[in-house]
């Protein structure tokens, strides 16, 4: 079993739609794998995806949702 860190739930408390969610995220790798900029210390994921998401539970990512 895999299990996602951070976890979905988490990050519906930041942004809640799991749409909006991938996207942001999906957007955010692409943007790490040409500029190699994460907005966090030390991450815990190797992936891009991974990264995205826990920048987005830190709330360095967020969306306006008005």
């Amino acid at each position: 079993m895999i299990l996602l860190e951070p976890s979905i739930d988490s990050l519906q408390d930041k942004i809640n739609s799991k749409y909006s969610l991938v996207l942001i995220a999906a957007k955010r790798a692409r943007e790490l794998k040409e500029l190699n900029n994460p907005l966090i210390e030390e991450p815990r994921s190797k992936t891009l995806v991974g990264i995205a998401l826990e920048e987005i539970e830190a709330e360095k990512l967020t969306i306006d949702e008005s």
